[in-house]
């Protein structure tokens, strides 16, 4: 086997190819304007970032937009009204991302003279800020050295060096590899370059080898290993949970809507009254209707997969008096309610109940 333990170069390929290949993104300052001197805005880099866990670049581009039009400063983010910033989210999903979002933005402005801090130790001390993130701000919003290991970079390091370990154990390996061709010369370059190599051309299906940039040096490709890697320990199946939501509308067009407790699943958002969400083996739960009324039962159900669990809801649906008093949650305007400010598992039971 040849022998890889020279890696001094890989950096140096990967940067060229980059020069050429980077993608373009709104949040991203290219190669050539970064050499030209133009750094990019610490907020941007870091609105991305937490937009980005658990959320593909295509989805998030849009949200980004919006929300660095509505808001384009830090200082601005931080003087928002957190219902305004959860409706903005709804549809992105991993809801406390949205809580922390504002958190931290408050923190920057009162803790830190509304300047993102150079600094990684600092940065982690930040409110939703996790190493990845503190990694990923680091190196690409201040070119400081330090390694990004997201689903991309895990997959090229796997392949580069044959790693036949499963995820999740393999990872502090797959970080030591990624840690040891981070560069001090244009980290942040870098960076970006490792996670466009495993999103373009060392993608998860059928790789481009033929044209990659590291395509000589990669273990696996010699090897013919490339497409098995890299190896995931099988998850367990997810749960099946059940609920009810119940979907009330007045007379004059107002709709019952409450906002959801701040921690736990979809905290913070608008959403229906309803029940709990749980395992069920016989009844399916019904919770208490959240104000008196001849409900009806929607046909269909909605169904929606989170992290952790699949979720049926059965929708319930009624059309109540002027005058109703509810036991939970209030009655939204007709003219003040807009689906889109509900998260996607309420905005499904809204759209079944428009049939």
């Amino acid at each position: 086997m040849r022998d890889h333990s020279d890696t001094s170069e890989l950096p140096l390929a990967l940067l060229d190819w980059y020069d050429v290949h980077a993608r373009t993104m709104p949040w991203r300052v290219g190669p050539q304007a970064r050499k030209g001197g133009v750094r990019p805005d610490p907020y941007r880099i870091w609105m991305s970032e937490i937009m980005l866990q658990q959320t593909t670049v295509a989805t998030v581009k849009d949200y980004f937009e919006r929300f660095t039009a509505r808001w384009p400063t830090v200082r601005d983010l931080a003087a928002a009204e957190d219902a305004d910033v959860m409706g903005e989210w709804a549809g992105l999903g991993y809801y406390a991302r949205a809580r922390n979002l504002l958190k931290c933005a408050r923190a920057v402005v009162n803790d830190h003279g509304g300047t993102f801090p150079a600094d990684h130790a600092a940065l982690l001390k930040l409110p939703g800020i996790g190493p990845y993130t503190a990694a990923a701000v680091s190196s690409i919003a201040f070119d400081l050295p330090f390694t990004v290991l997201d689903g991309n970079v895990e997959r090229v390091m796997a392949r580069l060096y044959d790693i036949h370990t499963p995820l999740p154990a393999a990872k502090p390996e797959l970080m030591a590899r990624a840690e040891a061709l981070t560069p001090q010369e244009r980290p942040g370059d870098y960076a970006q370059a490792v996670m466009d190599l495993g999103a373009t051309i060392c993608s998860p299906k059928s790789p481009a080898c033929g044209i990659c940039p590291w395509r000589d040096p990669c273990i696996a490709r010699a090897a013919g290993t490339q497409n098995e890697l890299p190896k995931k320990t099988p998850k367990k199946p997810k749960p099946v949970r059940h609920g009810t939501v119940y979907l009330a509308q007045r007379s004059d067009g107002a709709w019952l809507l409450e906002t959801r407790p701040d921690k736990g699943l979809l905290g913070g958002m608008l959403g229906w009254p309803g029940s709990d969400w749980v395992e069920v083996t016989e009844d399916k739960p019904q919770g208490t209707p959240p104000v008196s009324a001849d409900w009806q039962d929607l046909p269909g159900e909605v169904r929606h997969t989170f992290t952790h669990f699949h979720l049926i809801l059965t929708v319930k649906t009624a059309q109540v008096p002027a005058d109703a008093t509810p036991i939970t949650g209030s009655f939204l305007p007709r003219d003040a309610f807009r689906p889109s400010d509900l998260p996607t598992v309420m905005r499904k039971a809204f759209d079944l109940s428009q049939g």
